[in-house]
């Protein structure tokens, strides 16, 4: 077994994957060394609950299937870790909040079910943002994942799959799995300098998962790498009985997002800075102008893309938080409107406000939104991803009132209400050593195209990969 302070932590998972399949590696060795990072590292709150006894199990399982030469696919051994609101027969499902404490799943989603079928044991459940409900990964009533970049000061570890980037950002989990409703897989991918990719409605099933707004929700990893991020969801792709939205993609999307990356050059075009929907802050004008430079150095200048006149990127993220403040109202507002509840008080006046949208504000966005993602596919003929920021500035110092970072969420949310495939991709540091990120989108269903695009410039947005200095950790 690799010693604990050697780079197996931040190898790809399909590295790992290779490895365990040449006999280099065992499924459980590779999972008793994640176990053993998550115990010595309690600090950093990655987790909700680890589920170390069923993972071994799955480990030992798997290794008893690869000795008798059998795989069940290319992630065999691999462990992954998932939002703590994807559930799982006999673990806690608390969906991040106190409300739910003690609450033990009977059921389990398609998404744990694929990953098991895979012969991918599970590490545990990581930590999110209360329902979900916020993008700076704070959630002060069952504890906040701590940004790993940073041991002195809690930053915004980014959210609502808070804990599923940090796992990944500190080498506690090889891949992840979190939901994106507003940005909630980028958000925790950008602001932990891994990749975090939002597929397009209906790639995977969120059959069993605990919803936030039926219309917005999308499952979607957090890895180390496009190509980790890309077959974790070709393994999970697929029609579900129990997901309209999967029936409902067109095909073609799944096959090309299964067939081998295209050889030809990648046609990206880039959101002009009027089109922005929040400004950057100075450092993040640098690192967004010094990404730009890289990628003209190495032959890929991509040209300004003006939006039609009817798509405002600034509406459309006002129009996402509508849609989704008023569909988790219907989830929660019995308990928002409940003082007796233990909710954080942020959240509890967020999912409040989803009461006094009225049903016809609600059905104009939704009509909206159909005429956006016509306007978009139709203005993106001819290119296979757009270029913008995804954040606005790295994860900075938590606030009490969770105003922050509310840049972050107007440059992530037009992807999600687009119904859009969208990645997040390392792209530099600020002056202070926390990364930023860019991000690349496609209209729905042309995920394959994009992630070819976000495999040719992922070396080129970073050429020397860093991980986090964590021996303030203990790590």
């Amino acid at each position: 077994m690799p010693d604990q302070d050697t780079a197996l932590h931040f190898r790809e998972a399909r590295e790992l994957a290779r490895a365990i399949r040449d006999g280099e590696l065992t499924s459980r060795q590779v999972t008793t060394h994640f176990l053993d990072r998550i115990e010595r590292a309690p600090q950093l709150a990655a987790y909700s609950e680890v589920t170390a006894e069923r993972a071994l199990a799955q480990a030992d399982a798997a290794d008893r299937l690869q000795a008798a030469g059998i795989s069940m696919g290319p992630l065999h051994g691999v462990p992954v870790a998932v939002k703590d609101s994807v559930q799982w027969a006999g673990t806690t499902i608390s969906g991040g909040s106190q409300t739910r404490r003690g609450v033990v799943s009977d059921e389990t989603s398609a998404a744990a079910h694929g990953l098991a079928a895979q012969g991918m044991p599970i590490l545990g459940k990581t930590r999110m943002t209360e329902f979900a409900f916020g993008l700076s990964g704070q959630n002060p009533t069952q504890g906040t994942a701590r940004n790993p970049w940073d041991a002195r000061e809690a930053r915004a570890p980014g959210g609502s799959s808070s804990g599923a980037g940090v796992a990944v950002g500190a080498g506690l989990a090889p891949l992840a799995l979190g939901g994106d409703t507003g940005g909630s897989v980028r958000a925790p991918a950008a602001l932990n300098g891994v990749v975090g990719y939002k597929p397009s409605s209906g790639v995977i099933s969120r059959a069993g998962c605990l919803p936030l707004s039926d219309t917005l929700d999308v499952l979607g990893p957090i890895a180390r790498s496009v190509a980790d991020a890309r077959l974790l969801t070709q393994l999970l792709a697929g029609p579900d009985i129990d997901d309209a939205a999967t029936l409902a993609l067109a095909p073609d999307c799944i096959t090309a997002l299964r067939r081998p990356a295209a050889r030809r050059r990648a046609s990206i075009a880039v959101l002009a800075p009027q089109a922005w929907p929040a400004p950057l802050t100075d450092e993040g004008l640098r690192i967004w102008h010094d990404a730009q430079e890289r990628l003209d150095q190495a032959g890929c200048t991509p040209e300004a893309w003006h939006p039609p006149a009817t798509l405002s990127f600034a509406r459309m993220a006002d129009d996402n938080s509508l849609v989704l403040a008023y569909e988790a109202y219907r989830y929660y507002g019995a308990l928002a409107e409940d003082p007796a509840q233990p909710l954080w008080d942020v959240v509890r006046a967020r999912i409040a406000a989803g009461g006094r949208i009225t049903q016809a504000e609600y059905e104009a966005a939704l009509q909206r939104r159909q005429a956006d993602m016509t306007a978009f596919a139709a203005a993106m003929q001819g290119l296979d991803a757009l270029l913008m920021p995804a954040c606005d500035q790295a994860a900075q110092p938590l606030d009490a009132a969770d105003v922050r970072h509310t840049g972050l969420g107007k440059l992530l949310r037009p992807a999600n209400f687009l119904g859009a495939a969208a990645i997040a991709l390392p792209a530099g540091f600020d002056a202070d050593g926390m990364p930023l990120a860019v991000q690349l989108l496609a209209p729905a269903g042309s995920d394959a195209a994009m992630l070819d695009c976000a495999a040719a410039i992922e070396r080129v947005l970073a050429p020397v990969p860093r991980t986090p200095d964590l021996s303030g950790w203990g790590l």
